[in-house]
């Protein structure tokens, strides 16, 4: 089993979600109100693309490294 990173639900990695991503707020809205409900998917505002949660990805144990936005290793 990889390794958790300590922030891994609440916060992605720079290099995934950029701090001045105009849309960054609400994709984190999206992501934390996902992982409240229980869901391990929500929907990207800006592409409509299905993004996975990090607690999806932590429940599944390992890293698959395929650049998710919201890897928790």
């Amino acid at each position: 089993m990889d390794q958790l990173r300590d922030d891994h639900l609440d916060e992605p990695l720079a290099s995934r979600i950029r701090a001045d991503h105009p849309l960054r707020e609400v994709i984190l809205e999206r992501h934390r109100k996902a992982v409240d409900r229980g869901l391990s998917t929500y929907l990207d505002p800006a592409t409509g693309y299905t993004v996975l949660t990090a607690q999806y990805l932590a429940d599944r144990g390992y890293c698959c490294n395929s650049g998710c936005r919201h890897c928790p290793y």
